[in-house]
């Protein structure tokens, strides 16, 4: 089952997506943040989701996460989360001119491929005015596409709102 889990910021999406997995044997989770080094702010937040992990979770903290999904065995995953793998994404291929097409396609073919347990979380951009820099409209546009793209393959989407789940594309019940 894989799960695309979207919110805006503070939603409460990694907290869910963390509930959602809880009762899984084994787990791992992907951490696709940026080193907390120079931002303080940024340090806080980072701990704050480290400190509500189960000791039990094992971590990996890597942009590189189709790479990842294509060699792990078949075990529970939580990715938190896609908007920093497409930062570093857009930092190594630029930001003005550079093209993410084929970081997208291949994390989509690893998600799409992935047998056990997926939960992802995301940003859901498309819920705000339309950004006031050339950097800000790219990352809103390319994560609004990777977004659509995983919706596709996942057999679950769910947005959280304050904390809740709105299901957008909840499970199909078998006949």
């Amino acid at each position: 089952m894989r799960t695309l889990v979207l919110g805006g910021i503070r939603s409460g999406k990694s907290r869910w997506a963390e509930e959602m997995v809880a009762g899984e044997p084994s787990l791992c989770y992907v951490a696709t943040g940026a080193a907390a080094d120079a931002d303080p702010a940024w340090a806080h937040r980072v701990a704050e989701h480290r400190d509500r992990r189960p000791a039990s979770w094992s971590t990996v903290e890597t942009t590189d996460v189709a790479a990842l999904l294509r060699v792990r065995p078949p075990t529970a995953t939580l990715v938190d989360d896609l908007g920093g793998w497409l930062t570093a994404a857009l930092d190594r291929r630029g930001w003005e001119d550079g093209s993410v097409a084929a970081d997208v396609d291949e994390l989509v073919d690893a998600v799409d491929g992935f047998t056990a347990p997926l939960a992802l979380v995301s940003p859901e951009v498309g819920l705000t005015v339309v950004a006031a820099t050339a950097s800000a409209r790219r990352f809103t546009d390319e994560l609004g596409t990777l977004n659509q793209r995983l919706a596709q393959c996942c057999e679950q989407v769910v947005l959280v709102v304050a904390g809740l789940p709105v299901w957008v594309k909840p499970t199909k019940a078998l006949n």
